[in-house]
């Protein structure tokens, strides 16, 4: 009996971790953690390394089960949504926007007691957007998903803030870098995502504008990003070693984009964009936590 409760209460534990789309917060907090090193330039300080680390995933836990409740209905259509709690009745929609809640109350908590005010803000702000403009925007404008990236880029630029207590150049450059990443990011999956899209008739760029439309605008925001991940050096933020590592893998990058003009599997081509921008991000948040200190 006792084994039956514990294997009980680990399903519906399981059931509320999942609800905040642990994937989504631990790639965010990659990226904050790529700030935080950035401006700190290898005098970490840990306690507040860690501080902002927690603040930034129970706000974004938090943003994940409200969009999860806003897109309740959306995800009934939806293939790889449809299983998800709040549509199979796993978890009420009142339990769910008290858990979120909850999430936020100890985000702001974190970040208010522990880091700064200008990080506060930047963290209510990437919730805010997320949570309203983009949850707004994505049902009835194809520019919904330029207005999501905002919202992203807002975690490496909090722990950007956590150390510097100011937004500046640098603070811009991460807002760029992030934006430009996540532009084709999200286009490529909704390439191959199409069906679920258009069947949730949501307005994203492949349905509303087309195959090869969507592959022009990843070409852009891909030399977008290319572009604004030098500025780091050019800035001086980093030396050149993180300048060419990260200039050959944007030309990697564009090279795969490139070959999109000529594919007859635009669905398999979209998914080599999407898989390789996650070792583009990676590589981004390695090198802005170790570039100040190379060469």
């Amino acid at each position: 009996m006792k084994q039956q409760a514990n294997a009980k209460t680990n399903s519906k534990l399981k059931i509320y971790y999942e609800l905040t789309k642990p994937g989504i917060i631990y790639g965010n907090l990659l990226t904050t953690a790529g700030g935080f090193l950035l401006a700190a330039k290898g005098h970490i300080k840990f306690g507040l390394l860690l501080a902002v680390l927690s603040g930034t995933a129970f706000v974004i836990a938090s943003a994940c089960v409200f969009n999860n409740y806003i897109d309740r209905e959306i995800d009934k259509r939806m293939a790889r949504t449809k299983k998800r709690a709040l549509v199979s009745g796993l978890v009420s929609g009142r339990n769910a926007i008290v858990y979120a809640t909850v999430l936020v109350i100890i985000g702001i908590f974190l970040l208010a007691l522990y880091t700064n005010w200008l990080t506060l803000a930047i963290g209510l702000v990437g919730f805010f957007v997320y949570i309203v403009l983009y949850g707004l925007s994505k049902r009835r404008s194809v520019y919904g998903t330029i207005i999501g990236s905002v919202s992203g880029s807002m975690p490496p630029i909090a722990g950007y803030t956590a150390v510097t207590h100011r937004f500046d150049a640098g603070a811009v450059i991460l807002l760029l870098i992030l934006t430009f990443w996540q532009m084709p990011h999200f286009y490529a999956i909704a390439m191959y995502r199409y069906e679920d899209y258009k069947s949730a008739n949501l307005p994203v760029w492949p349905v509303k504008k087309g195959m090869r439309s969507t592959k022009i605008q990843i070409l852009l925001y891909v030399l977008g990003f290319i572009l604004a991940a030098s500025l780091l050096t050019f800035y001086r933020y980093t030396g050149y070693t993180y300048l060419v590592i990260m200039s050959i893998l944007g030309l990697a990058w564009l090279r795969i984009v490139i070959r999109g003009f000529t594919t007859v599997d635009d669905k398999l081509w979209a998914r080599k964009v999407f898989l390789f921008s996650l070792i583009i991000i990676l590589a981004q948040s390695v090198m802005m936590s170790i570039g100040p200190l190379l060469p």
